[in-house]
């Protein structure tokens, strides 16, 4: 007997709505490998019309005070701490997550994001004014860019979603958002939330494939194209808007070096390590895959490594024993599957490295030793729960093979030496640089990488300005 899918919608210009066409696409659990519901496959028409929403809705919201913005997004975070369950719930079933590790490490953040953004907007700050030519005096204004089209990815759902329309909104920006065509559940019942708190058509959804995210950032009414997501999309997404010279904003790929010395603390390490790339099956483009050991303590390293590799556990989202759960759908494990199985000889796995069961896209945290600078697993970024390990005899080699890939997110440094910690720091070349730690991330604190890892900055006073404009306004002292 088949059980009817739930049916999740569009949200424009304060409705749901089916896509024009009414055409859908199914959404999967990835713990049982089994569609649960359809979602709208968006095309021309709902765009058009989720941009015409946000375009009306522009002129009133950037004209809205920043103490107005902000009270209407504190609103925002206390609704979202009431229906917590009700997001939580939608996302495990997104994703597979831990359902305790949800609760307790996405609801809490999110919230904090929400709440810094709705301060930020009445903390704009610019160079005093002046008269820097005689007669005439200088002001700067700080202004809203206008319609932000958004695309956010599958690891994080609820939290991208966040980091996404938190700071757009609180400048005076209208939205429109596309989820991933795998993880839309939770985007949908955020669009309800923060419908039930802004006006009509600050805030749309539009839920669709490739196809539907290309035509918003080809659309012609959106100021800012904002992505989150591969290294490729990236690139489509800002060739495509450099057709009309919108702004672009990007957070791509990361392959972040782990740079450990031989004075650290080996067990506090491998601790700290093994959860930062374990943790949400290692599907986080800051997650902690590529160690880098000095020679002197590998072995030892590798061992205690492994070890905390074969006691983590990956299972459904009720276990609570578990870190993490699947990877996010059937493509993602195929591609995970494909860097273990295309290893060179040279390599060495020392945990892991299977599928988890014959339903659902689990697979075991896994590391792999053994293997040098220019192996496809070390240049490519994997997003799943795979640990690469490689040795190093000084800093200078350590530095250069850091240095050596094609992103540049994040990186971190494990060492006693508050000097070497220091000089490593500045030589790393990377958007945030970790000592002793690996992965926290503060609302205060900028998000965001170079090369091929993208540019612009989420969370901080740094995103909140990338989703600004600045005006010079002068006028005659005569007149």
């Amino acid at each position: 007997m088949s059980t009817e899918l739930r049916r999740l919608r569009n949200y424009i210009g304060g409705a749901f709505r089916d896509a024009a066409d009414g055409r859908t696409t199914e959404v999967v659990n990835p713990v049982t490998g089994e569609a649960y519901a359809t979602a709208p496959l968006s095309g021309q028409a709902d765009v058009d019309a989720a941009m015409a929403a946000a375009a009306e809705a522009f002129p009133g919201w950037r004209d809205t005070t920043p103490a107005e913005r902000q009270k209407a997004l504190l609103k925002v975070a206390d609704a979202i701490e009431e229906r917590a369950e009700e997001l939580i719930a939608a996302e495990v079933e997104n994703t597979g997550k831990p359902t305790g590790l949800t609760r307790t490490e996405e609801i809490p953040p999110m919230v904090d994001q929400i709440r810094f953004f709705a301060g930020a907007a009445r903390m704009l700050e610019g160079r005093s004014a002046g008269e820097y030519m005689e007669g005439l005096t200088s002001i700067v204004r700080r202004e809203p860019v206008g319609v932000c089209a958004q695309v956010a990815p599958w690891n994080y759902p609820m939290m991208m979603a966040v980091w996404k329309f938190a700071p757009a909104i609180a400048a005076g920006n209208t939205v429109v958002l596309k989820p991933s065509d795998t993880t839309p559940a939770s985007t949908v019942l955020l669009a309800e939330i923060l419908g039930s708190v802004l006006p009509t058509g600050v805030f749309n959804v539009v839920c669709g494939d490739r196809d539907t995210g290309r035509m918003m950032v080809e659309h012609e009414t959106p100021a800012m194209a904002s992505i989150t997501g591969s290294v490729r999309a990236g690139m489509q997404v800002a060739e495509s808007a450099s057709k009309d010279l919108k702004r672009v904003h990007l957070e791509l790929g990361g392959k972040a070096p782990v740079v450990v010395f031989e004075d650290t603390d080996i067990a506090k390490a491998v601790e700290d390590i093994s959860v930062a790339g374990f943790f949400n099956a290692g599907q986080d483009c800051t997650a902690a895959t590529r160690v880098l050991v000095h020679e002197s303590i590998h072995d030892e390293f590798v061992t205690a490594l492994a070890k905390a590799a074969a006691d983590t556990k990956t299972g459904t989202p009720d276990d609570e024993d578990v870190l993490f759960g699947p990877l996010n759908n059937a493509r993602q494990l195929a591609q995970v599957e494909g860097f273990v199985d295309r290893l060179p000889a040279h390599a060495r796995v020392e945990a892991g490295g299977r599928r988890v069961g014959d339903k659902g896209f689990f697979f075991a945290p896994t590391v792999v030793s053994g293997l040098r600078q220019d192996d496809e697993i070390v240049q490519k970024e994997v997003f799943g729960p795979v640990i690469t390990v490689q040795t190093f005899a000084d800093e200078d080699q350590a530095v250069a093979y850091a240095n050596g890939v094609e992103y540049a997110l994040a990186s971190s440094v494990w060492t006693k030496d508050h000097s070497r910690a220091m000089r490593m720091s500045k030589k790393l070349d990377f958007g945030c640089v970790w000592i002793n730690t690996h992965i926290p991330l503060v609302a205060e604190m900028p998000h965001g990488g170079f090369k091929k890892s993208g540019y612009g900055k989420d969370l901080s006073a740094y995103g909140f300005d990338d989703y600004t404009r600045i005006k010079h306004v002068m006028t005659s002292l005569d007149a």
